[in-house]
């Protein structure tokens, strides 16, 4: 049986991007391993034990280069438009809400939202298979 444990992205500012997951998703430094050539930031909350990990390579200067696959984390909310207006207000800049209906029924309500590295999040509502 396999588990889903960690998603790792590649950040050039630790402290800017801790500062951003703790505000926009609760996220906290569940744990941070300092190394000769990198650094690895564990983030996590009390919602899951899925972790989002930070890795920051030491002189590292020029933004990394995402491409155009639109790769994303994701991330359910209760209340979706309490949190696009929180994010809106904290001026993490969040794309318009989006509702995707199927078969004569909502399937999924989001909105995405760029972390400080260009990192794509999508915010769902809490809803169907997405809980």
């Amino acid at each position: 049986m396999a588990k889903a444990v960690h998603s790792m992205i590649r950040v050039l500012d630790e402290a800017r991007s801790v500062a951003f997951y703790s505000k926009a998703f609760g996220l906290s430094v569940a744990q941070r391993l300092d190394f000769d050539d990198f650094t690895l930031v564990y983030l996590r909350n009390d919602e899951a034990d899925f972790e989002v990990e930070l890795t920051i390579n030491k002189g590292r200067t020029e933004p990394y280069a995402l491409g155009d696959g639109y790769g994303h984390l994701a991330i359910v909310v209760d209340d979706l438009d309490g949190e696009h207006t929180r994010f809106a207000e904290a001026g993490f800049a969040p794309r318009k809400i989006v509702e995707f209906n199927r078969d004569g029924g909502l399937f999924a309500r989001f909105f995405f939202v760029e972390d400080p590295d260009g990192y794509k999040i999508e915010v769902l509502q809490r809803h169907g298979r997405f809980r």
